[in-house]
Order: C-alpha cells, then sequence, then structure tokens
C-alpha cells in the first residue's frame, strides 16, 4: 500500500516535469541586436515563425551569447537561433528567401538549398540539457 500511494504521489512530477535549456551560441561576430531562439516540438510547425513552441531572445554578445529556455516539458525538439542585428524581431532573407542574418540550428546545420528538417535538428529532452549552436 506504502509503494502504492508512493507511486501516486511520484506520478504527476515525473509527467509534468520540467526542464531547462541552456544555449550555448557561438561565432557571433558583434554585439548589435538579440540572439533570438525558437523551440519547435512537431515537424509539420519546424521554422514557421507563427508555430513556435517557445521562444526566447537576449542582447547579443560578442563571441559567445548564453540563451536559457526554461519550463519545457519532456518531449522531442528542435531549435532554431539567428542573430537578430538590427532588432526588428525576424529573421531578414534577401528576395530568395535565403537568410542575411546568421543562423544556426541544434544539431542540424544549412544545407546548399536550403534548411535542415526537423529530424536532422532533433533531440530528447528528459532533463535539463546544454547545446552548443555554432551561428553563420
Amino acid at each position: 500500500m506504502k509503494k502504492l500511494l508512493f507511486l501516486i504521489l511520484l506520478l504527476p512530477m515525473t509527467i509534468f516535469a520540467q526542464h531547462k535549456v541552456t544555449l550555448h551560441i557561438t561565432n557571433v561576430k558583434n554585439t548589435k541586436g538579440e540572439i533570438r531562439a525558437a523551440l519547435y516540438n512537431t515537424t509539420e510547425n519546424f521554422l514557421r515563425f507563427d508555430k513556435v513552441f517557445k521562444a526566447a531572445a537576449v542582447k547579443a554578445m560578442k563571441g559567445k551569447t548564453v540563451l536559457i529556455m526554461e519550463d519545457i516539458p519532456s518531449g522531442t525538439y528542435a531549435i532554431a537561433v539567428f542573430h537578430d542585428e538590427n532588432s526588428n524581431e525576424k529573421l531578414d532573407t534577401n528576395f530568395m528567401g535565403i537568410p542575411k542574418e546568421p543562423l544556426g540550428f541544434s544539431i542540424g546545420k544549412m544545407k546548399t538549398f536550403g534548411p535542415p528538417s526537423f529530424k536532422e535538428c532533433s533531440f530528447e529532452l528528459d532533463s535539463d540539457k546544454e547545446i552548443t549552436i555554432e551561428i553563420k
């Protein structure tokens, strides 16, 4: 009976566990603007700025900038990061849609003809995690 009671009390803590992701953004060229990160939890929403699961921003620091995202439940995620040098809160692109501001992804890298997929960038989150992302 004590074991059952313990499991009943422990279950909500494991189901609703919240984690922290600490991003170490490297190759930041200057202190202009902010570093912005978007956390995605589905393939369908990946890289859609209107479908971000969670977003965060921090002042850009030359060299390496640290950005922390908190209160994230366990699951599968992918992250896209960019240096919003002009602080307009969007990734600037040229007329062909090619990014003009430095960006990077969790695990995956830009391809010759487009961004990586959710699957190429995804990782499992079941505890606090630290990820290094180089922006280019």
